[in-house]
């Protein structure tokens, strides 16, 4: 009886050894979601679109990042809401989207080597849902921000429908030039100018 419980233990610590020592950093393999996202990223391109995965995080002080973030912000007005059409029709999924925009604070400029930092407040669906991926679609002169929510599972409620975030473009994305910025909700969307320098 001991002889099989030392083996036991000689075979748990040495498969755990070798599970974490030779494991490759990152998520696993994901078959479904990964063909699922080559194909998006396929049809993106072939549309004209660049898709760039925006870096998010919920500041636990919205007002003092804000205040980081530039000394002139770029004013933003109200607009339609929705995706794009054409943007509609290539995204196999389609994301579940905020309802609106309370703020956004955006810098007017930014050097083209420079990440783009900007933040926003959005009134989200319901309280079952929590921030799951941003994307930055990039068309020419145009860019048009995703921010999507994925369901809640379980019993597990939001504190509040209201969810500020602060979005994090990476440096040398963007071309020099100038550029409308929509940050789209499914009821109202936000839009402002940014010039890269």
């Amino acid at each position: 009886m001991k002889w099989i419980a030392l083996t036991i233990l000689v075979f748990i610590v040495g498969y755990t050894f070798i599970t974490l020592y030779f494991r490759k950093p990152g998520a696993g393999y994901q078959p479904y979601k990964d063909s699922k996202d080559r194909a998006t990223v396929h049809r993106l391109e072939q549309a004209g679109y660049q898709r760039v995965t925006a870096t998010i995080s919920l500041p636990a002080d919205p007002q003092r990042s804000a205040a980081r973030l530039a000394q002139t912000f770029a004013p933003s007005q109200n607009t339609f809401g929705g995706l794009p059409s054409e943007l509609s029709e290539t995204l196999i999924d389609k994301p579940i989207l905020p309802e609106g925009f309370a703020s956004v604070a955006a810098p007017s400029s930014v050097a083209a080597l420079m990440p783009y930092v900007f933040q926003f407040t959005c009134t989200l669906p319901d309280k079952k849902n929590t921030l799951d991926e941003t994307y930055v679609y990039v068309k020419e002169s145009e860019i048009a921000i995703v921010a999507s929510f994925e369901k809640i599972s379980g019993e597990l409620l939001a504190r509040s429908r209201e969810c500020t975030v602060l979005v994090t473009i990476p440096g040398g994305t963007l071309k020099p030039g100038e550029y409308r910025v929509t940050l789209i909700g499914s009821r109202n969307s936000r839009q402002w100018t940014l010039q890269v320098k």
